[in-house]
């Protein structure tokens, strides 16, 4: 009977633990990422053209971390969202959080970015620059697409306003799903992309095994 007891016991663990690491897998990642083959269609089917200038570009253009109720704004939304476990409710004061570029886990949510996947200065020079403000902040606090991740701040800050043909997650394992991020976000609002980018994002999705 202690036996039966002992091996009931084991097998309870065993899938709150499966349960527990199913759920760290899914929050590392935000909503709305598509399958390799969506993706390479989507690609295809954005208009590949010279990029354009960064004159009259400003961040103010592109109003972020706005209000979404309750006292909180998308940045502490997606840090909730993003973080395997948390302390606080807007602000967040603590946490565990995997930085999926670079396979890092910080626990001080100062140590986080909010990462726009399609940088607002990369989105301005691909056909934002001709959107209402009011439209650019939706782009910015785009809660309902793969455009918001929680990185570390040095990976972000590594990757500044760069394209996937000059910037690539440090982690190698995270290139597949930053191009896919990359191409649902250009695709679900209209952006255009230029040849060298084409090609980095074709690259990499066609390794994707997903």
């Amino acid at each position: 009977m202690f036996k039966k007891c002992i091996s009931s016991l084991f097998a309870i663990v065993l899938i709150v633990t499966s349960l527990h690491l199913t759920t760290l897998t899914a929050s590392a990642l935000p909503p709305g990422i598509p399958s390799k083959s969506s993706a390479l269609t989507k690609l295809n089917a954005l208009t590949v053209k010279t990029e354009g200038t960064m004159t009259g570009y400003s961040r103010d253009l592109f109003p972020h971390w706005s209000s979404q109720g309750n006292g909180c704004d998308t940045r502490q939304i997606v840090l909730k969202r993003d973080a395997d476990s948390y302390v606080g409710d807007c602000p967040v004061t603590s946490g565990s959080w995997y930085s999926y570029y670079d396979g890092v886990t910080f626990t001080s949510p100062s140590s986080l970015d909010v990462d726009h996947v399609v940088p607002l200065a990369e989105a301005w020079r691909s056909g934002a620059s001709s959107w209402t403000t009011t439209k650019r902040q939706s782009f910015a606090n785009d809660l309902t697409g793969p455009q918001l991740i929680a990185v570390s701040a040095s990976s972000n800050r590594s990757k500044g306003d760069q394209d996937p043909s000059t910037w690539q997650p440090p982690r190698t394992g995270a290139r597949c799903a930053y191009a896919k991020m990359w191409v649902e976000t250009k695709s679900r609002w209209g952006l255009s992309l230029q040849s060298s980018e084409k090609t980095a994002l074709q690259t990499a999705i066609n390794a994707c095994i997903y």
